[in-house]
C-alpha cells in the first residue's frame, strides 16, 4: 500500500458518522475557523445544525467559508480579527454573540506552529508566540464563561499537541505554550464544573492539513512518522473535528478535565 496524504482523505469520505441532537440549535464559537482542522470543525458543526460563529485572521478565507455554508442554509457568522489583540477578541466575540446568541460551546482551536530554533529566541518573539498559541485561549474562555454560566452549561475544547508529549524539536516556544494548555484546561475545569461547565483538551498528532503538506511532510518526514504510529493512515481533520463533535455533545457530559488524543497510537 502506498502511504500518501491521498489515503485517509479517500478513507474519510466512506465512513459513516454519528449524528448528535444534542448539538441542534447549539451556539458554538470557534477561533481559527478559516481553514485546516477549524474549518473542518466549524463545517462539522454546521452539518449538526448548530449555530456556528468563527473567527478568523484570513479575511478572504473565512468570508468565503461563511458564504460557501450559508448558501446551503447553514447558521454560520465571521468576524475577522487578531486574536493577539485581546480588545480585538472580545469585541469580534460580541459581534458573534449579536449574531448568533451567547455560546455554550467554544473551541480554542486557533495556533501556528512556526518552526524557531531556540538560540534565535528573542523576548519579543517568545511572547508573540505565547500570545499566538496560548494567551487568547484564556481570554477567551474568559469572555464566554459568563455567558456559559447563565445556561447552567457548557463545553469549553482547547486545542493541545501531542509535539510536546514526543519531546519534538525545532519549535520550543510553541511546545511550551501547548504543554501549558493542559495545566489551564484542568484549573478551568475545576472552576467552572460547578456551573456544568466542562473543560477538556484535544491532542492531535500530525495532522495533515494543507500547511502541514506544503511545508513539512516530504516523504522521508512522513515515512518517520509512520513508524512512530501505531495506525497506518494519515491522519485527517475530520478526525479532529469529530473527536470535538462528542466532547461538545450531551453524550460527554461526565468528561472534563482531561486529555483526548487523535494521534494515532503515536506517543
Amino acid at each position: 500500500m502506498v502511504w500518501s496524504p491521498y489515503h485517509v482523505e479517500i478513507r474519510s469520505c466512506s465512513m459513516s458518522f454519528a449524528h448528535y441532537p444534542s448539538l441542534k440549535d447549539a451556539v458554538v464559537t470557534v477561533t481559527g475557523g478559516a481553514s485546516g482542522i477549524g474549518e473542518q470543525i466549524v463545517r462539522a458543526f454546521a452539518d449538526q445544525g448548530s449555530i456556528v460563529g468563527f473567527v478568523d485572521l484570513d479575511l478572504d478565507r473565512g468570508a468565503t467559508l461563511a458564504a460557501e455554508l450559508a448558501q446551503e442554509d447553514k447558521r454560520v457568522y465571521f468576524e475577522t480579527c487578531d486574536l493577539r489583540d485581546i480588545s480585538a477578541l472580545k469585541a469580534a466575540f460580541g459581534a458573534l454573540e449579536s449574531k448568533a446568541g451567547p455560546a455554550t460551546i467554544l473551541v480554542n482551536n486557533a495556533a501556528r506552529d512556526d518552526r524557531h530554533p531556540w538560540p534565535d529566541v528573542t523576548p519579543d518573539y517568545y511572547d508573540e508566540r505565547i500570545a499566538t498559541n496560548l494567551r487568547h485561549m484564556f481570554f477567551a474562555i474568559q469572555t464566554v464563561a459568563p455567558g456559559m454560566i447563565d445556561a447552567g452549561k457548557g463545553s469549553i475544547i482547547n486545542f493541545g499537541s501531542n509535539s510536546w508529549w514526543e519531546a519534538s524539536g525545532g519549535m520550543p516556544v510553541y511546545t511550551s505554550a501547548k504543554a501549558a494548555v493542559h495545566g489551564m484546561t484542568r484549573s478551568f475545569a475545576r472552576d467552572l464544573g460547578p456551573h456544568r461547565i466542562r473543560v477538556n483538551t484535544v491532542v492531535p498528532g500530525w495532522v495533515m492539513t494543507e500547511r502541514q503538506k506544503e511545508l513539512w511532510a516530504t516523504p522521508e518526514a512522513l515515512e518517520r512518522h509512520r513508524q512512530r504510529q501505531c495506525l497506518p493512515d494519515l491522519i485527517d481533520p475530520v478526525y479532529l473535528a469529530r473527536m470535538v463533535l462528542f466532547l461538545a455533545s450531551d453524550d460527554a457530559a461526565m468528561c472534563t478535565a482531561n486529555n483526548y488524543m487523535v494521534e494515532a497510537g503515536s506517543i
